[in-house]
């Protein structure tokens, strides 16, 4: 089993800023030991002919072509607006500055 210890997971859960009880402590120390042995044992298992993935099936991006589309006008844009002024929505100053 993997020397993870209750102090790893106290130093751990600070720099996380993640309180924990001392029960809390005791369990995730168990389970973080568990997930590191588990993958001792797959790393072990694999050898230097099978590729490291982060996925079991081959993902690839699908790209189109960026065409702008129909848009709205500057009348339209603002015919469902609460307020608008000088061809712009119109919204509460939300900071303490006059402008």
């Amino acid at each position: 089993m993997a020397q993870i210890s209750r102090d790893d997971v106290a130093h751990l859960a600070r720099l996380a800023h993640i309180e924990m009880s001392e029960t809390e402590l005791e369990t995730m120390t168990g389970e973080l030991a568990v997930i590191v042995d588990s993958i001792a044992s797959i790393s072990q298992v694999a050898g230097d002919d099978v590729p490291a993935t982060s996925h079991p099936l081959p993902l690839s991006n699908v790209f189109r072509e960026d065409v702008v589309g129909q848009t709205l006008t500057q009348e339209q844009a603002l015919s469902g607006a609460p307020d608008e002024e000088d061809g712009r929505f119109k919204v509460p100053a939300i900071l303490d500055e006059e402008q």
